[in-house]
């Protein structure tokens, strides 16, 4: 049975096979960042509060507690805390995951070019199913085992992203890259909606004991997505016993037959990646774009009750609002530069533009929260919300910048931007548990200065050195196969055959 039914010869789209890989995709991420990032909000009713941090911004320009609006009141209510971990050391725990996800990023890129993505990306997921379903007894037991468990965690989810993008190489047709690599990666954001908003609820109201049952239900979760994963997704449309013969020799001719022949057999050329300046700004733009990601994803719950005063289940709900913008930004974004590349706007400067926008913009904003107290908390959630809800769009600039430049290397290129960019993530949480020890305003000021210098920093380079361009080191060996068509086709830049500019347009829907 095919995926959808169409009239003979049309190509179909959101029943597609390539489509329904997407949604499959788009579950699978939410749980890999519903995994990632539970222990954030888990962590705040896991540890006590420490007496001699309980005098909050004494003598600075931050109201007192009481004075805090109508929402004041509800920080008398304290979720008393089963372990004394000091803020350094939940910093060490929430960093212990970026200790195995930066391994396992190139090898994960370089299996999934070789072996397909289908059974590198499971078996990642299976071994972080397990490993959050561990944590509660872990956490019990001694400290050591929760950061060893979010270590494997971490090995576990690494292989995930470079394994998706060399899949999407293999399925997505040339015009339609962005809104289906988009799509997919979307569930990131709805991971982190579900739990910032669900873990806030689970700490006060859970079973076991409140936040235990934060990782039991997330992790039985996502090992039932398993299924779907493993009837839903193959590697390569010639692969899929379901697909139309329309919509897979659609596929075939836009991305072209040779462009993975003998994949088992090429040859990494290491050194052009390392002198490839387009590369070194998708590597800039991930590790300026993860360290403010990673600071306001893994701390974000922290602040809402340090500075904003916020209540749990407020807590909770508030840090889930700025990835309800993030998603519906991230969707439209995919589609709209879809849309300008069809129209004839060179990749090159569809990449740039959403990128400068994702960069400029929360950079603005991160510092302006910088300056509001708990008085002004609903402002300080609002501009919160623009910056996050804009970053949405690095995924239609250098997320999806690799598959452009070098398809047949997509998944390594992520693996090897994605350990540079896994830094910050080992890095920030502890910086922001150093400068943010008496958790004050004027600390938090500190750690959005410096989210802000990153993405400023970011912006400039990635708009100097990047291309949209498919590299020449990157492309397949010459053969007589026509569908290739040496990806130089009418759109000068973009790397996009004949063949897929003219079936494409179709499509875009």
């Amino acid at each position: 049975m095919a995926c959808c039914k169409n009239k003979p010869g049309e190509v179909p789209t959101v029943l597609s096979c390539r489509y329904m890989m997407a949604y499959v995709g788009f579950f699978g991420f939410m749980w890999v960042y519903a995994l990632r990032f539970n222990i954030s909000v888990a962590i705040v009713c896991m540890s006590k509060v420490p007496n001699d941090t309980m005098k909050i911004e004494v003598n600075t320009t931050a109201p007192p507690e009481e004075d805090c609006g109508n929402g004041g009141n509800e920080t008398v209510k304290r979720i008393e805390g089963e372990f004394e971990w000091s803020r350094q050391l939940q910093g060490v725990v929430l960093s212990s995951f970026f200790w195995g996800y930066i391994v396992t990023q190139v090898p994960g890129g370089w299996l999934a070019a070789r072996y397909g993505g289908k059974i590198v990306f499971g078996a990642g997921m299976l071994l972080t199913s397990v490993a959050t379903l561990l944590i509660p007894v872990g956490a019990r037991g001694h400290v050591g085992v929760v950061i060893f468990l979010r270590i494997l965690m971490g090995a576990g989810t690494g292989v995930v992203f470079p394994a998706m993008h060399g899949l999407w190489a293999r399925w997505a047709p040339a015009l339609e890259r962005t809104k289906l690599i988009t799509l997919t990666y979307a569930g990131t954001m709805i991971g982190n909606i579900f739990t910032f908003f669900v873990s806030g609820l689970l700490c006060e109201y859970g079973f076991a004991g409140g936040w235990p049952s934060i990782f039991y239900i997330m992790g039985i979760a996502s090992a039932v997505w398993l299924i779907l994963w493993g009837v839903f997704v193959f590697d390569n449309p010639s692969k899929h016993p379901r697909i139309t013969d329309t919509e897979k020799d659609y596929i075939l001719s836009s991305i072209g037959t040779n462009t993975f022949k003998d994949s088992t057999k090429m040859k990494t050329p290491w050194l052009a990646f390392c002198k490839s300046l387009p590369l070194w700004a998708i590597i800039v733009g991930h590790v300026c774009n993860n360290w403010a990601n990673y600071t306001l994803m893994t701390s974000l719950p922290s602040y809402m009750k340090d500075v904003l005063k916020f209540n749990m289940k407020s807590n909770g709900f508030f840090s889930a609002l700025p990835y309800m913008g993030m998603f519906v930004a991230s969707i439209g974004g995919g589609q709209v530069a879809d849309i300008l590349r069809a129209r004839g706007i060179p990749t090159t400067k569809v990449r740039k533009g959403v990128q400068f926008i994702a960069f400029v913009v929360p950079s603005i904003f991160v510092i302006a929260v910088g300056f509001l107290d708990c008085t002004q908390r609903m402002l300080a959630v609002a501009f919160l919300t623009i910056a996050v809800t804009t970053t949405a769009l690095c995924r239609s600039g250098y997320i999806v910048n690799h598959v452009d430049i070098a398809p047949r290397y997509a998944g390594i290129l992520f693996g090897i931007t994605n350990t540079f960019a896994t830094l910050p993530g080992m890095i920030a949480p502890v910086v922001v548990g150093q400068i943010t020890q008496d958790r004050s305003r004027a600390s938090w000021q500190i750690v959005f200065f410096i989210c802000a210098g990153f993405y400023l920093f970011g912006a400039v380079f990635y708009t100097i050195f990047a291309s949209g361009v498919e590299q020449e080191w990157a492309k397949a060996p010459p053969s007589d196969d026509q569908n290739n068509a040496d990806h130089d086709g009418k759109d000068g830049e973009a790397g996009i055959p004949l063949t897929s500019m003219e079936a494409d347009k179709p499509t875009n829907v």
